[in-house]
C-alpha cells in the first residue's frame, strides 16, 4: 500500500535539497538564514510522521516552528540570484513551446482525478493500493511527479537539477509568507478545541431577535466573511461560525437546509479571503511572483467581486435554505 507520508517526506526532501542549495549561494547575503529556515520546514514534514505516531515527541516540532517564525520574523530569510535562462532565451523557448506549456497544468487535476475516483478502487491481492482516506493527496503527489516529467518531456529538458534550481527561485520569491495560511488554518483549530464557536454562538443567540432568520442569515454569511479575512482562510472560520451561528440557529433552531447553509456559508467566507492580505496565498504570493509594484493589487481587483459574491451567498441562504 501506497502510503500518504511517503510523499510529506519527499517533499521534506525537497525542501533540504533547496536549503543546501540556499546555503551555497553567495548572492543572497541572508544564505544561512534561508538555509536554516527552509531546512527546519523540510526536517518538520518528516519528523512530523512520527509525532503523528505518537512515537516521537511534540516538543522539538514546536521549537523548530518558533525558530522559524524568529527568523521570519527578525528578516534572516533572503533571496539569491537562481540560476535560469536569459529573458530572450526563455521568450524563445516559450514561443517554441506554444500552448503545449499548459499541459503540465493540466496533468496535476488530471492525474489526481483519476486516482481519487478509479485507482482508490484497486486492491491488488485484497490490499488497497493507495492508503485509504488519503487518495485524493496521492492523487495530487503523484500529479506533481507526472507534470514534472511532462515538462521536462514538453521543454527537452534532462537534467533534474534544471527544475530543483527553478524551483528553488520560486520558493525565494514567495518567502516565508508563503506558510502563512498553513499556520492560520492551525489557529482555527485550535479556536475550535478552545470552544470559542461555543462561546461567539452564546453572544449570538442573546443578541439575535427571535425567530429572525434572515438577520441571522445576514450575520453568519458576513460574520464568515469577516472572520476569514482576519484569519486569512475560511477553512479556519468555518467551523468557529458553524458552530456558533450556521449550526444551532439556521439549521437547529430555524430549521434551515443544512447542505445550502453550510455551502453558501463557505462560499461567503471565500469572499473574505479575496479581500485580506492575510489570504497570503491568494493575494501576496502572486503579486510577489509577478512582481508588481502594488503588493495590494490583487486585494483592490478583487474587491468589488467579493462584495457582489457575499451579497448573492446571502440571498442564496435566505431563499432556498428555509
Amino acid at each position: 500500500m501506497i502510503r500518504v507520508e511517503w510523499f510529506y517526506w519527499l517533499v521534506g526532501a525537497l525542501f533540504l535539497a533547496m536549503a543546501a542549495q540556499m546555503a551555497r549561494d553567495r548572492s543572497n547575503p541572508r544564505r544561512f538564514g534561508s538555509a536554516a529556515f527552509w531546512g527546519l520546514l523540510g526536517v518538520s514534514f518528516g519528523y512530523s510522521s512520527w509525532v503523528a505516531d505518537r512515537t516521537a515527541p511534540a516538543a522539538p516540532l514546536g521549537a523548530a516552528v518558533l525558530a522559524m517564525v524568529l527568523l521570519a520574523g527578525l528578516g534572516r530569510v533572503g533571496r539569491g540570484e537562481p540560476r535560469t535562462t536569459p529573458p530572450a532565451e526563455r521568450a524563445a523557448s516559450a514561443a517554441r513551446v506554444g500552448s503545449r506549456l499548459f499541459l503540465p497544468a493540466l496533468t496535476v487535476p488530471l492525474v489526481a482525478v483519476v486516482c481519487a475516483s478509479v485507482v482508490k478502487n484497486w486492491h491488488p491481492g485484497g490490499t488497497a493500493l493507495l492508503q485509504p482516506g488519503s487518495e485524493t493527496i496521492l492523487g495530487l503527489g503523484f500529479g506533481a511527479i507526472t507534470a514534472l516529467a511532462v515538462a521536462m518531456a514538453v521543454v527537452r529538458e534532462r537534467r533534474i537539477a534544471t527544475p530543483l534550481h527553478a524551483g528553488r527561485g520560486l520558493l525565494e520569491s514567495m518567502g516565508p509568507i508563503m506558510l502563512l495560511p498553513q499556520l492560520l488554518t492551525v489557529l482555527g483549530g485550535v479556536f475550535q478545541v478552545a470552544g470559542v464557536g461555543t462561546q461567539v454562538g452564546r453572544i449570538t443567540t442573546s443578541v439575535l431577535p427571535a425567530d429572525q432568520k434572515y438577520l441571522a442569515v445576514v450575520v453568519y454569511c458576513v460574520g464568515m466573511a469577516v472572520f476569514s479575512a482576519v484569519m486569512g482562510n475560511a477553512f479556519a472560520a468555518f467551523p468557529v461560525l458553524t458552530a456558533a451561528v450556521g449550526w444551532p440557529v439556521l439549521v437547529q433552531h430555524l430549521h434551515g437546509r443544512p447542505p445550502v447553509v453550510l455551502a453558501a456559508g463557505m462560499l461567503a467566507g471565500f469572499c473574505g479571503t479575496l479581500v485580506t492580505p492575510m489570504a497570503a496565498n491568494f493575494n501576496l504570493v502572486p503579486a510577489a511572483l509577478l512582481e508588481l509594484k502594488d503588493q495590494y493589487g490583487p486585494i483592490k481587483a478583487q474587491l468589488p467581486t467579493a462584495g457582489v459574491l457575499l451579497l448573492c451567498n446571502i440571498a442564496v441562504v435566505a431563499l432556498f435554505a428555509f
